[in-house]
């Protein structure tokens, strides 16, 4: 691996770690003004509510990109499948006009030589 694609690389995950960085903070955001608004907790309620809330977004998220990989996976297999089977089907085919022109000239040659 080059320079290039360690950097790439870096890049990316850093960018995946900002990504679920904020996404924790939203979710954190999102369940204290939802325990904000709930009368007669505790500060130790309202800690636990935002923390299974954040905790419960996370697992969420992380099944979804879990699922949503596996997903792309399966279909980047099929799309790679389908690409041989076209490929394969272009060589035949131009291995049969390539063999039809073959066969053509050396008709014209013979009948030319005759």
């Amino acid at each position: 691996m080059d320079t290039a694609d360690e950097a790439a690389r870096g890049l990316t995950d850093i960018e995946g770690f900002l990504y679920w960085e904020a996404h924790r903070r939203s979710a954190h955001h999102r369940a204290a003004e939802f325990a904000a608004r709930v009368t007669g907790l505790s500060e130790g309620q309202k800690a636990e509510i935002e923390w299974w809330y954040v905790e419960e977004q996370i697992r969420v998220s992380r099944r979804m990109s879990q699922h949503m990989a596996a997903h792309f996976a399966a279909v980047e297999k099929y799309h790679a499948k389908r690409y041989a089977q076209l490929r394969r089907g272009v060589y035949g085919a131009t291995t049969l006009i390539a063999l039809a022109m073959l066969s053509l000239c050396i008709a014209v040659i013979l009948g030319t030589a005759g």
